[in-house]
């Protein structure tokens, strides 16, 4: 019996629809990296190749050359779709939630215990895409609060994606992610809605008054000045380098009040990165005096 030569493997060709070399990745991943600071490692290629070949069909362009000189001769005009389609946004309410846990059972109680009844509240939910997580902490803090006492809790929530923005400030969610909240939260919380979003539900006015939603980009300039209490920053940077992670956790101290917390996401972490927090529950975060640090 003779045996056959074995056949090296070889690995299957990928078919594009659109030729995407390397030098289209690289303008691609610089440009994200100086407007929006996100770091589109090699491991985001055929990540990148997937969300900006809809844009291609979108726009009706023929190919990755074409796109990338829109990019450079009418940044203006597509630099946002850009961004928005290259960002991930996967949310839910009360995703994580521990920090929800963690805000009603020891936060909430030490803010009324040092400042009253009615304390004055001011939050930031920083990549906040389609509203699940500002409504989640509005849900939070206005449930747990005497009716009287909620004039005064405001939420800032923003993202730099537009479109999951519109989504957010909208309010209106399909009945499946609504129907994972407890009974007394839908009662409250979200009417049926009526055509032409009868299979949907809305959030109620009040509980949307309590949140403004703007959008922003991290690595612009900001325009609340603070003090704040309460920063969310979940699963935002992990698009970012170690020097944009450490630039932008040193704007939140600034920014926060001098017993503010930070919380973040879930495969994030602060070590290594600032020194001007202490870590209180599960990716939670206090800000640190100056008197404590100079100890």
């Amino acid at each position: 019996m003779t045996l056959s030569p074995r056949r090296p493997n070889k690995l299957p060709t990928i078919e594009r629809e659109f030729e995407f070399l390397d030098r289209h990745f690289q303008f691609l991943r610089q440009l994200a990296g100086k407007h929006a600071g996100i770091n589109l490692t090699e491991a985001k290629r055929d990540l990148v190749y997937g969300r900006i070949t809809r844009r291609l069909r979108a726009l009706k362009l023929t190919g990755f050359d074409a796109y990338c000189d829109l990019l450079t001769q009418q940044p203006h005009e597509e630099l946002g779709d850009f961004i928005n389609a290259i960002t991930t946004n996967l949310t839910s309410f009360f995703r994580e939630p521990h920090h929800f846990d963690f805000i009603r059972d020891h936060l909430l109680p030490n803010w009324r215990a040092t400042r009253g009844a009615a304390p004055r509240l001011r939050c930031w939910s920083a990549g906040c895409s389609t509203g699940e997580e500002p409504y989640s902490l509005a849900m939070t803090l206005l449930d747990a609060l005497p009716v009287a006492a909620c004039h005064d809790v405001k939420i800032l929530a923003t993202d730099i994606d537009t479109n999951v923005l519109a989504h957010a400030a909208a309010g209106i969610y399909g009945l499946e992610p609504v129907l994972a909240l407890s009974a007394p939260q839908r009662r409250r919380w979200f009417r049926r809605g009526k055509d032409p979003h009868q299979n949907h539900a809305c959030v109620v006015p009040a509980l949307r008054q309590v949140i403004n939603f703007l959008p922003l980009n991290l690595m612009d300039s900001w325009p609340m000045k603070g003090p704040l209490d309460l920063i969310f920053c979940r699963n935002v940077v992990i698009y970012f380098d170690k020097p944009t992670q450490r630039r932008l956790f040193d704007r939140y101290a600034e920014l926060l009040a001098p017993d503010g917390h930070l919380i973040i996401g879930h495969s994030e972490t602060l070590y290594g990165v600032s020194d001007q927090f202490e870590l209180v529950g599960r990716t939670t975060y206090r800000k640190i005096s100056p008197s404590e640090g100079s100890q």
